[in-house]
Order: structure tokens, then C-alpha cells, then sequence
């Protein structure tokens, strides 16, 4: 028997067809996106050559989906196999989490059907960090592909296409960490280019590379406790509690190294003033501080870790930390200078809301018709 079993059950549920609606008015302001411009529908403007679409689909979604890549570095690197339970799901939402950011991109720019582009060596710009970033989460989709191939070829029983895949896995799983790795520390060198532009509180400039790939790591961590422990209310299935405490460790260390640096490089170049102005940036840091702090004064404590519910608050609140820490440095505290201002519209709201809830919906149909969760996880 396989390790691996599909939950089964209806797929149109009310919750289904909920998101079902979600997504369908996303799809039309999108539609309206592609045949009446960007202005259509999009506040951008000069000063704000991207808006909540790339930011979030982007820079935030992408951290969002990096538990893949987590648990990619404790099984694999660190060789935690009692963890690989969890890693198929986490390698799923990971493939639609980079797959949607990447078509994300792909409708925010101005000229779309020039899109080819990235594919012609002879038109890159190697000056361009954006490039490495495109290339590799063009390539990290791939890889996500192949990695969760396994669970395809077990749903139509092709046992000897599985026994050659597993020979060359080692290969795509070794890119899986790699590839991550290097685009996740370009959105941090992104801010570095962006100088001035960027609130002193968030440009750390040397260090920045690091900060952004240690909140991709806490978001991944914490993304894969989100999901089985929703999975395990949603589903009917024994909670995975035991495992995801021993698993939060590796957030306490990452969380505490990501605090010591940046309030170090705050300290030591004089900004920390900056978080006490009282203004939208220093109310923004406090507050991203303070989501920091609340999961690790929970996960340092065992018998708080063991608590199913704080243990999923905990994720939660790190979850937010990460997406309020890329949203401030690349959006709120954001200053392209005089003249320039930008809040969301009504469209590009209901476009990411849609966009997310297309992959809650090809989450829900994968995992009750592929096995994708854990067999001996059933209730």
C-alpha cells in the first residue's frame, strides 16, 4: 500500500463554491485587465511601478510558498526523515503558490506578450536582478513539477516511470534547495538597488539578502504548520501536533536570528529612533516587531509548543510577520519621492483575493483525488 492516500470526498462543497465565486470575479476584473489596459483596473502609476499584485503575488506569495523549500533543508540536508510526512503537501502548495506568482507577474506587465523574452538568452539584461529572479522561479516551477510527480504517477499506476523518477529525484530536489536560495536573497539585493527609496527601517543594505531569505524560511516553516493543522480539522485527521512542535524548533532559531541582526543593524546605525516617530512606518515596524516576538515567546516554551491551538496562532502570527515585513520595505513605508501616492483599487484587490482562492480550490481537488497526504495520518 502506498504511503500516501487521497482524502476522497465531494468537491463542491459550500465552501468550494464560495471560492469558486471569489474566484470567478477575480478572473473577469482580470479579463477586463487584458482587454481594456492596465489602467483599467490597477492604480499604479511612476512613482509606483508595481502594486499590490507583484508585492503580494510576488515578493509575499512566494515566501508563502517556500515550505517546500523548509522542509527540502531539514529532510534532505539535515536528513530529518520523521518529517517527511509532511512534505508532499508542503511540496503542493508550493507548486501553486509559484506557479500563480509567476502568472501574476506575467499580468502585471505593460507589455505581456513580450513575455517570450525571458526565454531568449540573446535579450537579457545581466545588470538586471529581476532577471535572476524571473529565471529562477521560472525553473522552481519545473522543479516543483517534477518533484511532486511521484503522486501522479502513483494515481495512474505507472510503477516503472516512479522507479526511474526516484533514481534522478536527488537531482531536482538538490535544485529545489538551491534555486530557492538564490532568488529569495535577490528580493532582498532588490531592496539594496532601490537605495533612499526604501524607509531606513527596512534598508539594511549589505544584510538584506539575508533577512529576506530567513523570513522565506519562518513563512515556510510556519506555512506548513498552517496547513496540516488545517488539514487535520478540515479533513477528519489525527493531529499532527507532536511532530509540528519538535518541527518549530528550527523557527525559534531562525526567528532569533533574524531579530538579533536587524535590530543590531538598526542600533548600531542609529535608526532605531525611527520606530518611536510615531508615524505610519514606525507604528508598521512596532507592529511587524511584535508579530515577530509572539510566536517565539510561544515555541520556546515546550508545553506552549504542544499546544495544538497556540501552536497554529503562533504560525499565524509569523506568517503575518513575514508578509507585513516584504509589504512595508516593498509598498507601505515605500518612498518614491514627492508627488506620488497609492492604495490599491477595488480590482486589484478582488484579483489577488481570486487568485488565492483558485489555489485553495486546486489544493482542495488535488489532495482528495492524489495521494498527497500521509496515510497513517488518517483518523
Amino acid at each position: 500500500m502506498s504511503e500516501h492516500q487521497p482524502v476522497e470526498g465531494k468537491i463542491l462543497t459550500l465552501p468550494f463554491m464560495f471560492l469558486g465565486v471569489l474566484a470567478a470575479i477575480g478572473l473577469y476584473f482580470l479579463g477586463v485587465r487584458f482587454t481594456d489596459g492596465l489602467g483599467a483596473v490597477a492604480n499604479i502609476n511612476s512613482g509606483y511601478p508595481w502594486g499590490i499584485w507583484v508585492v503580494y503575488d510576488v515578493v509575499v506569495g512566494t515566501a508563502l510558498a517556500c515550505g517546500g523549500y523548509a522542509l527540502a533543508f531539514v529532510i534532505y540536508v539535515f536528513n530529518k526523515g520523521k518529517y517527511h510526512p509532511l512534505i508532499r503537501p508542503a511540496i503542493l502548495a508550493s507548486l501553486f503558490g509559484y506557479a500563480l506568482g509567476g502568472f501574476g507577474a506575467f499580468f502585471d506587465m505593460g507589455r505581456y506578450w513580450q513575455f517570450y523574452n525571458i526565454a531568449m538568452p540573446s535579450n537579457w539584461n545581466f545588470n538586471s536582478v529581476m532577471l535572476e529572479v524571473g529565471l529562477c522561479v521560472i525553473t522552481y516551477i519545473f522543479v516543483l513539477f517534477i518533484e511532486f510527480a511521484p503522486a501522479l504517477l502513483e494515481k495512474i499506476g505507472a510503477k516503472s516511470a516512479l522507479r526511474w523518477l526516484n533514481k534522478v529525484l536527488f537531482f531536482f530536489i538538490a535544485l529545489g534547495v538551491l534555486l530557492p536560495t538564490m532568488h529569495q536573497s535577490s528580493l532582498g539585493s532588490l531592496l539594496i538597488i532601490m537605495g533612499s527609496k526604501v524607509h531606513p527601517l527596512w534598508q539594511s543594505l549589505q544584510w538584506q539578502p539575508l533577512m529576506a531569505l530567513l523570513t522565506a524560511l519562518t513563512m515556510g516553516f510556519s506555512i506548513v504548520i498552517f496547513e496540516a493543522s488545517f488539514a487535520a480539522v478540515g479533513f477528519n485527521r489525527r493531529p499532527e501536533t507532536p511532530l509540528l512542535a519538535r518541527l518549530s524548533k528550527a523557527i525559534i532559531w531562525l526567528i532569533s536570528v533574524f531579530l538579533v541582526v536587524r535590530l543590531a543593524e538598526l542600533v548600531l546605525r542609529g535608526k532605531l529612533g525611527f520606530a518611536f516617530a510615531g508615524d505610519l512606518a514606525g507604528n508598521m515596524f512596532l507592529l511587524e516587531m511584535a508579530l515577530f516576538i509572539f510566536p517565539l515567546v510561544v515555541m520556546l516554551s515546550r508545553g506552549r509548543r504542544d499546544n495544538a491551538r497556540l501552536l497554529l496562532f503562533a504560525a499565524v502570527s509569523l506568517l503575518f510577520a513575514g508578509a507585513l515585513y516584504r509589504f512595508n520595505a516593498f509598498l507601505i513605508a515605500y518612498n518614491p519621492g514627492p508627488g506620488y501616492s497609492y492604495f490599491p483599487s477595488v480590482p486589484e484587490i478582488m484579483v489577488t483575493v481570486g487568485i488565492v482562492a483558485i489555489e485553495i480550490m486546486a489544493y482542495l481537488v488535488f489532495v482528495k483525488k492524489l495521494p498527497v497526504l500521509h496515510s497513517a495520518e488518517h483518523a
